[in-house]
């Protein structure tokens, strides 16, 4: 199998490549593109170390040439950042000038994101071979995935939140990882966990019962919410359940842009150390913790056969009525050779429902936007947005938003 990886010269690339270094031994070929070269050639030859250590017999190659990365390749991974830290750091300061939460996959700063990613998703995936997964693992994940799905190319939408609140449950419950099933119910960075389903049983309940408070303060959502819902929440919903705490708290602290801009500079230093051969420790920082163990499980599952279960992006398909059959949802699905499939589930409750309604209406609006352009689009799917909403800051937020957003052009991870 040859797997190329889009975005392939940043920092969270170490944690992919030991993924497969421990976990997949049918990979026979890894690709790295991205267009600087400077960040290849130290994230590279890293990732050829990493391999070795573990006796790991596929080839690790580099490039700047996209298409000749392409070549060839059964999935292709994308995790590209147009504009790099600096663009991410715009998406989370500009929006806060109009009191408005800044946080660069939801708001306004989403958008921004969504405007500059979807048109250079859309032409790598067009020049990837016929048949190829693309696995989308840049944010915004749900709008990218619909715009690739839209688009005619076999697409799936992977994010770690799921995994790593499995992972918690885990750990509380004293059992295996992949004996907990989950109850992923949502759309990308706006999901909630509903159960936790251990050899038949549910054991969510009593999870909220006995570690409610520390799940709360994992999320940073009041336990109050996680009880009356009878969830877990994910953390990016404090931008919805508590949005003017949020604001508050980033107009007097330093964006989280800035700190991974350094935490990058501290991880590339590092990578250039000839005899390092693991992911160092200061990774952990970047963020996308369990990253590797969710991609080489779902390019395990999509190229095994295996069924296992996975929450990834897919279309609805009637898996929630309150929503139109194109949408993308993030739910627990059976992935095998053939794609994901939904996983039956229960209706959404109501206050669930309605702001993944909300939510949906307004990604169906930002794919349009960034596929088509035009500031009449931009301002509508602002207007749409849950924590917009309001016409004269829909429209001081598109201003702001084009004008911010005209200086990064091109890509890098």
């Amino acid at each position: 199998m040859k797997v190329t990886v889009v975005g392939g010269g940043s920092t969270y690339t170490p944690e992919l490549v030991d993924g497969f270094a421990r976990l997949h031994r049918d990979l026979s070929e890894l690709v790295l593109v991205d267009p600087a070269a400077d960040r290849l050639d130290l994230v590279g030859p890293l990732g050829r170390r990493i391999l070795a250590r573990h006796g790991h017999p596929a080839n690790l190659d580099w490039t700047t040439d996209l298409d000749a990365g392409l070549d060839g390749a059964d999935v292709v991974i994308l995790q590209l950042r147009v504009g790099g830290q600096r663009a991410r750091i715009s998406d989370e300061t500009f929006p806060l000038e109009c009191g408005c939460v800044g946080q660069e996959t939801t708001g306004a700063g989403g958008l921004a994101k969504a405007l500059r990613t979807v048109p250079v998703v859309l032409d790598i995936a067009r020049r990837a071979p016929a048949g190829a997964w693309i696995v989308a693992f840049t944010n915004p994940v749900g709008i990218v995935t619909r715009a690739l799905l839209d688009d005619g190319h076999r697409a799936v939408g992977l994010c770690n939140v799921a995994i790593g609140l499995q992972r918690r449950f885990a750990g509380l419950l004293d059992v295996p990882p992949d004996s907990v099933l989950l109850d992923h119910v949502g759309l990308n960075h706006l999901t909630w966990e509903r159960a936790a389903t251990v050899g038949g049983v549910d054991r969510l309940p009593g999870l909220l019962a006995e570690h409610g408070a520390e799940l709360a303060e994992q999320v940073r959502i009041p336990r109050r919410i996680l009880e009356l819902t009878g969830t877990v929440p994910s953390y990016y919903l404090r931008y919805f359940y508590g949005h003017d705490e949020v604001v508050t708290e980033q107009r007097t602290t330093p964006s989280r842009g800035a700190r991974v801009a350094e935490i990058e500079r501290e991880l590339l230093a590092l990578y250039a150390d000839p005899t390092l051969d693991t992911k160092p420790g200061l990774l952990s920082e970047r963020g996308g913790a369990y990253y590797s163990e969710a991609a080489v499980g779902l390019l395990a599952s999509l190229r095994g056969d295996d069924g296992a279960a996975h929450a990834v992006n897919v279309r609805n398909h009637g898996t929630f009525r309150t929503l139109p059959d194109e949408a993308v949802i993030e739910v627990s699905c059976r992935v095998g050779a053939d794609g994901a499939r939904p996983l039956p589930t229960a209706p959404l409750a109501p206050d669930i429902a309605g702001l993944v309604a909300h939510h949906a209406a307004y990604e169906e609006l930002a794919v349009a936007a960034a596929r088509c352009g035009g500031r009449d689009r931009v301002y509508r799917a602002l207007l749409a947005h849950p924590l917009v909403g309001q016409h004269d800051l829909a429209d001081r937020l598109t201003d702001l938003l084009l004008a911010n957003n005209s200086g990064f052009l091109g890509w890098a991870s």
